[in-house]
């Protein structure tokens, strides 16, 4: 392959990279609705991002209302981790270190952006 062929390949590559990340978050985060479902989690929480300045070196999500041992029977650490990683990608270019959300909505909060997102780049969602 040619050097020349490789750069003009990038946008496109980028463009392809951008809809497979959504694709992941879309899929991940009915996941995550599921099981926020199957719980019968509801509720304010706040999801405190991973900020080694602030001596927090992973994320938290703390239950503002109901049991916080509610929040820790659903997920463990590694799921709050995939969660603010995932919130962290819709949420690019805010810079927040902290985010609010009622846990039931957080499928109709994020999802319908990302299956806007796949069918406008032509991607059917089963």
């Amino acid at each position: 392959m040619k050097f020349h062929h490789l750069l003009h390949q990038r946008e496109a590559a980028l463009r392809q990279a951008r809809l497979t990340n959504v694709a992941f978050a879309y899929h991940e985060l009915g996941g995550f609705a599921a099981r926020i479902a199957r719980g019968q989690l509801r509720g304010e929480v706040t999801l405190h991002f991973a900020d080694p300045a602030a001596d927090r070196p992973w994320p938290v999500l703390l239950a503002n209302e109901g049991s916080q041992s509610v929040i820790e029977e659903h997920f463990r650490d590694e799921d709050i981790v995939e969660l603010a990683d995932l919130i962290a990608f819709l949420t690019e270019g805010e810079g927040a270190t902290t985010l609010t959300f009622r846990i039931e909505e957080l499928e109709a909060r994020f999802k319908g952006s990302l299956r806007r997102e796949l069918e406008a780049a032509g991607v059917e969602i089963q």
